[in-house]
């Protein structure tokens, strides 16, 4: 009788809501081998029970050939005693016990279903609603696992047989894929319009929505994540319109695109962008614009859709009602780019909630395009651009979101709040850290209550329990004060802002810690050390502390966030700590009003309410008021991205190099850092400006400068510590002109130089490396802030 082998298997990793037990049935049967699969809280588990050659074959690829949206992480197998039987079977999911399994994040409708969705012969054509097993939402609408559709937001509608047909069948595209559904078992899509809104009568709430927008309307429409605010984006007076009742500023609107040929007269698209936008994940990809194309036929977006601003925003449609917003082949014309936003006010989060869409968007929406199906979690667009052949993440969520990071050193369970800004947490536990979808800004109360529900879905879902917890060190953040108090027994680390920045990208390149980097660290603001406003920094850094090696040389903050939104503010108080005079000529003079212009003469002279600050971002915005660029801030960073812009259009190759910083090195022995004063930099800008060099060459060469900076302190850095590997982080750093320009010049000099890809440099990144800070740190300093190690064996305190 020829022998008989049964094996058990348990899979973990992303293997719920993705087609692997349909894999495995389909693998099972077609090698002869009887058993079962199941969904449990630690991952799938099969038993698999036939000749000794056929369950080897069974097990040898089974994560080589497993379907293309799962991610294996591992598969463990192991005799257990012939139990007999015929067949094999998919069996009820089997719950309890703490979760281990990995949940999917939502993805763009694949081909084959677009494919129906267009077909008047398929029982689905234009169902609003069409996935498969390979498509469709997971993350956010999942409520419990494990991943069946009982746990999901789709358990309200029963399948139709013809549904529960497919569902059961093997052979199906749709075998045990949990959201499926059609025209007649639902969700259902409905258009609200009026005051107040009503259900609009007709058979095609998207045709009826789609001549909205051709109109001129404002529409809420309910995606995977949240809702959308969009308008034609052709349409100056709508596109004007949603600023306006927005609230929005100068800041970017994104745009949805029907197809690439779309977009391509507009913006310039190389292979890892076209790769980015056709994924699976759409994201919002940030483009290098043309200029706008003349002509008759040419589709011409309105100049309020991205004033100012090198890049245009652009993502292909993800959902079947996005592609049916945007027209199926033979459809009435109508708009071929939308305006897609965040569908809130700006400053507070996206709106998922239907009554609350009512509420929150009443004044923002003209109609609503809403179905039944309830968003259990909040996720926004993801946005990321390419640098230099490779993508640099703005903004990890749609897509990612909950995918986690495999970390370079195991971690105990522990809860990283993030920053204020951006804010994104972090849960970690072994080698796995899982990075929240984009929460927001956290000086708003429903972002805050937001941030808690997030917090309690992502520990659910990961079966993390932190027993340490994780936040920045200034007093005044609402992500900290929150961890204080929510940690009760529990003991939480304070770490220092850029440490977290720097490691963030060491963890994100796999660095144990062993060795230290050169960090630099270059955005707005982070709390310091000694109480000021930090934000250029070089810090020498590992997991378990860091040293200041160097640092932009402080200047005084004036009035605070008010010097953030009027960079005519910072470029005054850079020319005061430089000791240039404010002369009339001077573009950020003239901004000033006369009677501002004297309260701050006085301020500064008297340091009233004067915090000094060292950060890069403000520098940049110094420098875009002062060559005349931008003198008011609308939104986060305005002014440098402007200053980007014209850099942009500056000279082709590296301009000339007539701008420098004085850098003053201590003496040795003393352990000061070195300080970097723009004072001469200033005085070459001023110079320029009189001279009436373009704006243009001013922002190129300035760029210049700064890059030049980096190099020089870490070739000062390499010859006294020996150190030979650069992380680049920060928010400046989103700054694709100064990424390159740095990074070429540092591997030019033989530096090994990290940047962020999958982890954004901003604060949206900043909770992993506050993970991986608090992990390192010693236990005895978990209740307090404690001291930070210091590479070289000294020790610095706050």
């Amino acid at each position: 009788m020829e022998a008989v082998q049964r094996r058990r298997i348990l899979v973990r990793g992303v293997v719920q809501g993705v087609g692997f037990r349909p894999y495995v049935y389909t693998r099972a049967t077609g090698l002869g081998l009887a058993g079962h699969v199941t969904n449990t809280p630690e991952g799938v588990v099969a038993e698999v029970e036939g000749a000794p050659a056929a369950v080897s074959a069974f097990c040898e690829r089974l994560a080589a050939d497993a379907p293309p949206l799962a991610v294996v992480d591992a598969v463990d197998h192991c005799e257990v005693p012939v139990a007999g039987g015929a067949g094999f079977t998919i069996v009820a999911s089997r719950s309890g016990g703490p979760a281990r399994t990995l949940v999917s994040p939502d993805v763009a409708t694949c081909a084959d279903c677009l494919a129906e969705l267009a077909d008047p012969a398929d029982r689905r054509h234009r169902h609003p609603f069409i996935t498969c097993t390979h498509c469709g939402p997971r993350f956010t609408i999942v409520t419990g696992l494990p991943y069946d559709r009982a746990h999901t937001t789709m358990a309200r509608f029963p399948m139709c047989p013809d549904c529960a047909r497919e569902y059961a069948d093997p052979a199906d595209r749709r075998f045990h894929a949990q959201p499926v559904a059609c025209p007649a078992c639902g969700p259902r899509l409905r258009l609200l319009a009026g005051s107040p809104p009503r259900e609009v009568a007709g058979p095609d709430p998207v045709a009826r929505a789609r001549r909205l927008l051709a109109e001129g309307a404002i529409l809420a429409v309910k995606g995977l994540g949240g809702y959308h605010l969009a308008c034609d984006a052709t349409r100056p007076a709508a596109v004007a319109e949603l600023r306006r009742r927005k609230a929005r500023g100068d800041k970017p609107f994104a745009l949805m695109v029907r197809a690439l040929s779309d977009i391509e007269p507009l913006v310039h698209l190389d292979p890892a962008e076209r790769a980015l936008l056709t994924g699976p994940v759409r994201p919002i990809v940030l483009l290098r614009r043309r200029p706008q194309p003349a002509g008759p036929t040419a589709v011409v977006i309105a100049d309020g859709v991205a004033p100012r601003c090198p890049d245009l925003g652009v993502m292909l449609p993800y959902t079947p009602v996005h592609h049916l917003l945007l027209g199926l082949p033979g459809d009435p014309p109508g708009p071929r780019l939308l305006v897609m936003t965040s569908g809130n006010l700006s400053g507070e989060p996206i709106v998922t909630d239907d009554a609350e869409a009512l509420e929150r968007l009443g004044r923002l929406a003209d109609a609503w395009l809403t179905h039944d199906r309830p968003i259990h979690v909040p996720c926004d667009d993801s946005v990321v651009r390419v640098c230099d052949g490779e993508p640099l993440t703005v903004r990890r969520s749609r897509g990612h979101a909950p995918l986690p990071l495999t970390l370079p050193r195991p971690v105990p369970a522990t809860l990283a709040a993030g920053g204020d800004l951006k804010n994104a947490f972090c849960l970690g536990e072994g080698r796995k850290a899982w990075l929240s979808a984009h929460i927001g800004d956290m000086d708003d109360l429903a972002t805050q209550e937001v941030f808690e529900r997030a917090e309690r879905q992502l520990e659910s879902i990961t079966g993390v329990a932190p027993g340490l917890l994780a936040a920045d060190r200034h007093p005044g953040y609402r992500s900290a004060q929150w961890a204080g108090r929510h940690a009760g027994t529990r003991p939480l680390v304070r770490v220092q802002h850029h440490h977290a920045h720097i490691a963030s990208a060491m963890a994100e390149h796999g660095l144990d810690g062993t060795r230290p980097v050169i960090g630099i660290a270059f955005d707005g603001t982070g709390y310091g050390d000694d109480g000021a406003v930090w934000g250029g920094e070089v810090l020498l850094a590992d997991y378990a502390g860091y040293s200041r090696f160097a640092h932009l040389a402080y200047v005084p903050l004036p009035g605070g966030d008010a010097a953030v939104r009027r960079p005519y503010r910072m470029a005054l108080a850079h020319l005061w700590a430089a000791g240039i005079d404010w002369t009339p000529d001077l573009p950020p003079v003239a901004a000033c009003p006369p009677d501002e212009l004297r309260v701050l003469r006085r301020q500064l002279e008297r340091n009233l309410n004067c915090v000094p600050t060292s950060g890069m971002g403000r520098l940049f915005d110094a420098v875009s008021s002062l060559a005349g660029v931008c003198h008011h801030s609308g939104y986060e960073a305005q002014a440098a991205v402007e200053l980007e812009a014209a850099a942009l259009a500056g000279p082709a190759g590296p301009p000339d190099a007539a701008y420098r910083f004085a850098v003053r090195h201590p003496d040795p022995g003393t352990g000061d850092p070195a300080t970097a004063d723009p004072g001469p930099l200033l005085a070459a800008v001023v110079e320029d400006v009189r001279a009436g060099t373009a704006p243009a060459l001013i922002a190129a060469r300035f760029h210049t400068a700064v890059a030049a900076l980096v190099g020089a302190l870490c070739v000062a850095a390499r010859e006294r510590q020996g150190l030979g590997t650069v992380a680049l982080t920060g928010g400046v750093f989103a700054n694709t002109r100064l990424s390159s320009a740095c990074h070429r010049l540092l591997t030019e000099h033989g530096f090994t130089v990290l940047r962020h890809h999958r982890v954004p440099p901003n604060d949206g990144g900043l909770a992993l490396g506050q993970l991986m800070v608090a992990a390192a740190a010693p236990a005895t300093e978990h209740p307090q802030q404690g001291e930070a190690h210091v590479p070289g064996g000294t020790r610095q305190s706050d």
